[in-house]
């Protein structure tokens, strides 16, 4: 099928190229890096492409559409042309036919060989260019460019070269081409198969910097074609992993593949040429090579792992924890010094307990042929959801909202913010760990990197000794009684303290709410936030009504109860309704070709007359049945951040803002049916029922 497609573009492109002579939307010119040259130089030619605004060009891998640019080259001999040089291209919208190429302007780079035993003189070097243009239609284009070599005894710099350089330093580097491998992720019984491709070298681990985003585009291949979709699991520069899918056309699914890692970081793009080694899935236990053992290398990794840990101490994540600690010393001063030390040890054993439980969870990911890294948890939906509810319910305990006793079902968080005895001192060590993981302080980096590659036994003593680190600075202070005469004297100040504690708890809350907004639609994060205001206010009726009221202290505890569960059952069931993709042009002809009609709703979060269309006229469940019926693909043209190409179509359909509703007939001769701005559900309904015919 695939070979069928391509035999169709290339007669396409021929028929097409007959009937046009040349294309006026792409200007093309020859220029070299030298205008006199010597024999046995070699000199960079490149080829300037500049396309009119917004029309485009194809990389060499045009992905789901589209051509690469050819050159065919009438070089005088004893001159040899070498494969040409892509620059970094773009990922190009829609999403359902995703491409790659060059936006505005382009230069290919082609190395010219010179023979050594070329005469002096001028040389006049030639070469045609095909190519495909494309904005709302694509043309194909061809054209011929020439320039003048000088070969002498030595070498020039043309004018141009400035050009050639510029262009230079956006081609892909060379200098990661074996540091990534793949895994095939599950086996599959059909042609599709997701891949995970993750960097096996550690350099750089100890400057484990975010990248802003990351991809691969991948090198063309008639056996197979790696997807443009991509999911990124971790985007940290020691340990960065992600999945695309592998659509196999004939063969047997592919040992290796090639291409172009992108990476995005600080304003910064570049791309390094790869090539990975594909393994299934349980034949590799990590992303890194494993090392061999040695007694200096263990004894570095433990010494990184415990500086690491002490140093995870002061890390933003888990400084909150370490203020509560503070206010438990405090608290603990006038204390005798023998009870201290005990909770200091089962804080420490706390810790331990969940640097173990993890690092057997990572063990048995890395056992099972899966990637096993630090913070891996954080990609749980469950727990970083759980992880926000808790931790707003700490604040909440700390602003003085609700009391948490013995007996009530938030022991856990009460134990955290104000118990003094060994179950508080346990789920201390707990909740500090839990909080500590997404972090990844200085040197901790190396210590990991040196343990994923090690067999089980070392993973745990390595994380032993993190834990070590964490816990240390609570067990000399309550070992050296003496230390804590540093700290204030109990006092009424204490009640203040405890609320300012709940603010830095609160920054937390944020970020773990960030978090969770990658693991929910936007709708449902919308939902999640009002189920943590409801919490808050069932939190305060609690404690207001039910723990230091006097009278009717069931009916609040009952509508406390019911806030919590109706809210947290809503938000955890409420109906998403339509399943909107995003609008383009082509995704409207793609459906209408397939014999579909079509729904775009141009809407905006800021509109009020759209959300009240969605909720009241085109979201209900008489059209949704009418949509399943008639087998109609509904798109979405979000208008809520400036939007030039969505802004054009408004104009073209007579509106110059949102709200705009169009239905596009199965027909495709037929007109577009334009809605009125106010919507009834009858009106939807009449435009869908005419679209269908």
């Amino acid at each position: 099928m695939r070979t069928l497609l391509k035999l169709f573009w290339a007669s396409a492109f021929a028929i097409l190229l007959t009937a046009s002579a040349n294309a006026a939307h792409t200007q093309v010119r020859l220029v070299l890096s030298a205008e006199t040259a010597r024999p046995g130089d070699t000199v960079l030619a490149g080829l300037h492409l500049k396309m009119e605004p917004e029309w485009h060009t194809y990389w060499k891998n045009p992905g789901a559409a589209g051509m690469a640019t050819e050159i065919k080259w009438q070089l005088p001999p004893g001159i040899t042309a070498g494969e040409i040089q892509w620059p970094l291209p773009k990922k190009m919208p829609p999403e359902e036919v995703t491409t790659y190429g060059y936006e505005n302007e382009v230069v290919l780079i082609v190395p010219l060989k010179l023979a050594a035993d070329l005469k002096p003189g001028l040389l006049n070097l030639k070469a045609d260019l095909k190519w495909l243009e494309c904005k709302e239609q694509c043309i194909p284009g061809k054209g011929s460019v020439e320039a003048t070599l000088s070969i002498g005894s030595e070498t020039k710099a043309s004018s141009d070269v400035a050009v050639i350089e510029s262009w230079k330093d956006k081609l892909p580097r060379h200098d990661a081409a074996s540091a990534f491998r793949g895994t095939w992720e599950k086996p599959t019984s059909d042609d599709t198969r997701p891949l995970i491709i993750a960097n096996q070298s550690s350099s750089g681990a100890d400057k484990n910097i975010k990248y802003d985003s990351v991809d691969f585009y991948p090198d063309a291949n008639d056996q197979f074609e790696v997807q443009a979709s991509v999911e990124v699991l971790s985007a940290f520069s020691a340990d960065l992993r992600l999945r695309k899918v592998v659509k196999k056309f004939s063969g047997d699914w592919p040992k290796e593949i090639s291409g172009v890692m992108v990476i995005e970081a600080n304003g910064q793009r570049f791309g390094s040429e790869v090539k990975i080694p594909i393994t299934d899935k349980g034949s590799v236990s990590s992303p890194h090579s494993s090392a061999p053992f040695s007694w200096p290398a263990l004894l570095s990794g433990l010494a990184f792992a415990f500086l690491g840990g002490l140093i995870l101490n002061i890390m933003p994540c888990v400084l909150p924890v370490i203020a509560l600690k503070i206010f438990s010393f405090v608290k603990q001063s006038g204390e005798e010094p023998g009870r201290a030390r005990r909770l200091g040890l089962i804080y420490a054993l706390g810790i331990l307990f969940s640097f173990l439980v993890l690092a057997g969870f990572l063990i048995a990911l890395q056992q099972a042929g899966h990637v096993a890294s630090w913070g891996v948890q954080m990609q749980n939906k469950n727990f970083v959801l759980g992880m926000t509810i808790l931790v707003t319910l700490v604040s909440l305990n700390l602003f003085g909202l609700f009391e948490v006793t013995l007996g009530s079902a938030m022991n856990a968080a009460s134990n955290l913010s104000n118990k003094s005895g060994p179950g508080g001192a346990f789920f201390n060590g707990v909740l500090a760990t839990a909080l500590a993981i997404p972090c990844t302080a200085p040197f901790l980096t190396t210590a990991l990197a040196f343990a994923f590659g090690q067999p089980p036994l070392i993973i745990l003593l390595t994380f032993s000794f993190i834990a070590l680190g964490l816990a240390a600075p609570y067990i000399v202070l309550t070992w050296n009684p003496k230390l804590l005469k540093f700290l204030p004297k109990p006092g009424a100040w204490m009640n203040y303290f405890k609320i300012a504690l709940g603010f830095p708890m609160l920054m937390t809350v944020i970020w773990l709410y960030k978090l969770s907004l990658n693991h929910l639609t936007k709708s449902q994060s919308l939902w999640f936030g009002i189920f943590l205001v409801t919490l808050g206010l069932a939190a305060w009726i609690w404690g207001e009504f039910v723990q230091r009221g006097s009278r009717r202290r069931g009916l609040a505890a009952m509508i406390s109860l019911i806030l919590v569960a109706g809210m947290g059952a809503y938000a955890a069931t409420r109906h998403e309704g339509l399943k909107w993709e995003r609008w383009s042009q082509a995704a409207v002809d793609k459906a209408r070709a397939e014999g579909w009609p079509v729904m775009v709703d141009f809407t905006a979060d800021w509109c009020v007359t759209c959300q009240v269309n969605l909720r009241t006229s085109i979201d209900i469940q008489r059209v949704r049945e009418k949509l399943v019926e008639l087998h109609a693909v509904t798109l979405l043209a979000d208008f809520t951040v400036q939007d030039e190409t969505i802004g054009r179509e408004l104009h073209r359909f007579g509106r110059d803002a949102v709200p705009l509703v169009v239905v596009f007939p199965k027909n495709t001769n037929a007109e577009p049916i334009i809605l009125p701005p106010v919507l009834k559900p009858q009106i939807v309904l009449d435009a869908l029922e005419r679209a269908g015919k």
